[in-house]
């Protein structure tokens, strides 16, 4: 069933809109007044990576008429796997930048706001209220929260869209639907799920070409909603098997039991990126790199355990270090083969899923554990220079 359009036309084209649209004009379900809705729509992009970059220059390429981007990062080299609205000249830059001056390239008709700070509980709601409709690609759970709990105080409908190693996901949500249709994110994930549990794209990976893929189905996803084409992913998730080369839907429900949304709150607290087991365990338990390698430099018989999975073993490493991954530690497979006469000391990309192992070598007896604080990308940040950082 589709919904009426959510964007009024805005003002008649003129003779170089009908030029650069034309295509759009000649689809009977757009026209001149649908194209008039996408001129006159505002909407704002939440980040500028995998999965903005495509959906930007997209949305562009449309005619939306203002689009704003919130971002605070600075494109990286590892970004350009997959992040296509930077290009190599822009690494060090600001993101909201490069992408500003991408979309120029592409449409200079469209007006680019930048919002070049952390989304937050305290400006959220405030930000949204001045966009017609909101797109979230990020990858993290808090931030996903914040964002559907903030579109549902302030009104607005949202696309949505996750992706991860060879799967994407896309959905359409709007607690204020026409016809009792509404619903939010938080009906298909009530809560998040325990800290560690899903890792993010920096942890696990992602085909950079599905990017482009889910990205340019939220654009699809926002280009219905504004012009009121169509049938809309809303009250459906969408996903994407791009190595079965699949589609599949899913029917979404509201559930009768959630409470209402009336507040933000902490979502860092909330999704627990680590959990108070492994907070627990880290109190006195962790180690800069500097202390780390001051206990090397000094003979220390020190056992480093390296957390991470075999692909990212093969990436890099720390001199000396034995891979012995998280999973195999939580379940207690490995535990036997942790040595008990010399201090241990895991680490992992970044500290995160060291701090979890640490509290279950902890629990099995190992009194005299610690893990590097930062992992292995710190390491190589601060002491070995020569290794790569992925």
């Amino acid at each position: 069933m589709s919904l009426p359009p959510l964007v009024e036309p805005g003002a008649e084209l003129t003779r170089d809109e009908v030029a650069r649209y034309s295509r759009h004009l000649i689809i009977p379900d757009i026209g001149v007044i649908g194209q008039r809705r996408l001129k006159n729509a505002r909407v704002l992009v939440i980040g500028a990576g995998g999965l903005g970059s495509p959906t930007l220059l997209y949305l562009a390429a449309a005619g939306v008429g203002t689009i704003g981007i919130v971002e605070f990062d600075e494109v990286d080299q590892s970004n350009l796997q997959r992040q296509v609205i930077h290009g190599q000249s822009d690494i060090g830059r600001p993101k909201a930048e490069s992408a500003r001056d991408s979309i120029a390239e592409i449409n200079p008709l469209v007006t680019v706001n930048l919002h070049e700070f952390r989304l937050e509980a305290e400006n959220a709601v405030q930000l949204f209220e001045q966009y017609d409709l909101i797109l979230d690609g990020t990858d993290n759970f808090a931030t996903r929260y914040l964002v559907n709990d903030a579109a549902v105080l302030a009104h607005k409908p949202y696309v949505w869209g996750s992706i991860y190693r060879f799967e994407g996901q896309a959905s359409v949500f709007w607690e204020d639907a026409p016809d009792g249709r509404g619903l939010n994110y938080r009906d298909l994930y009530p809560v998040p799920p325990p800290p560690g549990m899903v890792p993010s794209c920096a942890e696990g990976g992602v085909l950079g070409i599905l990017c482009a893929s889910i990205g340019s189905i939220m654009g699809t996803e926002a280009i219905k909603l504004i012009t009121g084409t169509g049938e809309p992913l809303l009250g459906r998730l969408m996903v994407y098997d791009a190595l079965d080369m699949t589609y599949r839907t899913i029917k979404l429900r509201k559930d009768p039991e959630a409470p209402p949304i009336t507040e933000l709150i902490d979502y860092d607290e909330f999704c627990g990126v680590v959990s108070a087991a492994g907070v627990e365990a880290a109190v006195g338990s962790t180690l800069t790199p500097a202390e780390l390698k001051q206990r090397l430099d000094a003979g220390e018989d020190l056992a480093l355990i390296d957390v991470r999975e075999p692909a990212e073993w093969d990436i890099v490493r720390i001199d000396g270090a034995t891979l012995v991954p998280k999973g195999t530690i939580e379940s207690g497979a490995a535990l036997e083969t942790l040595p008990q006469d010399r201090p241990l000391v895991l680490y992992c990309k970044t500290g995160i899923r060291s701090a979890e192992a640490l509290a279950a070598v902890k629990q099995a007896g190992f009194a005299d554990a610690t893990h590097l604080q930062g992992g292995v990308v710190a390491w190589a940040q601060q002491v070995d220079k020569d290794l790569p950082v992925y």
